[in-house]
């Protein structure tokens, strides 16, 4: 990535987690599979998978599968079923998106604040921060738990941005998912979009300003 056609420096940034931190797609996928046949009934079929598995909390994303928001204890059987099954396929086979490390050690050397906006839950966040290596480098967060509507809503993002002290406007937001692009761009952040999940064409038409296949060079850019 160069400056070149780019020359806007954020005040913040703001990264959501599975397909950015991590190209991970293919976990949740066999897991979402897997589970909702075994708890739903349903044999998702992969448009199911690009469509509608996309972005957002996993009643929401039920609700987009059966047209039906589902009860409390159908959301929390289906919900510990398919982020465990998720983790045991994932552990051990995380790896961080190509560049990361050099761009977030750039953002903290730049004095530019930076905060995870992601639809997982705790256990999950964890769960991924341990097998990356971060450890409490993301220590502004906000999870899935602590906003009433999940993206692509923007209130993650404008909830993001909050608790950085910035106005979204002000803030660069990265997404893999078409439904996080809506929920940053219409949160008013400007979205650079990354290819690990959805196809460019698809993140463009979303909102994102840009899309790129990992972080190689956002470092040198930010210098």
């Amino acid at each position: 990535m160069s400056g070149r056609g780019w020359p806007w420096r954020p005040a913040g940034v703001l990264f959501d987690m599975d397909g950015v931190l991590t190209a991970n797609n293919a976990f949740h996928r066999q897991a979402w599979q897997e589970v909702a046949l075994e708890v739903l009934g349903l044999n998702l079929s992969e448009d199911d998978l690009d469509h509608k598995v996309d972005g957002g909390r996993n009643p929401e994303i039920i609700e987009r599968l059966t047209g039906t928001y589902p009860d409390e204890a159908l959301a929390a059987r289906f919900h510990e079923a398919k982020e465990g099954r998720y983790r045991s396929l994932a552990e051990g086979a995380l790896r961080e998106v190509a560049g990361l490390s050099a761009y977030l050690d750039a953002l903290d050397g730049r004095g530019i604040p930076f905060s995870l906006v992601t639809s997982a839950d705790a256990v999950n966040v964890a769960f991924g921060m341990e097998q990356l290596g971060f450890g409490p480098r993301f220590v502004t967060r906000v999870l899935g738990e602590d906003v009433t509507r999940g993206k692509p809503h923007p209130e993650p993002f404008l909830l993001g941005a909050q608790r950085l002290g910035l106005n979204a406007a002000d803030c660069l937001a990265h997404e893999d998912a078409v439904n996080g692009v809506r929920s940053a761009a219409g949160a008013g952040c400007r979205v650079v979009a990354l290819t690990t999940t959805a196809p460019e064409s698809a993140l463009l038409a979303a909102g994102a300003a840009l899309a790129v296949p990992d972080f190689t060079g956002w470092a040198a850019w930010l210098a």
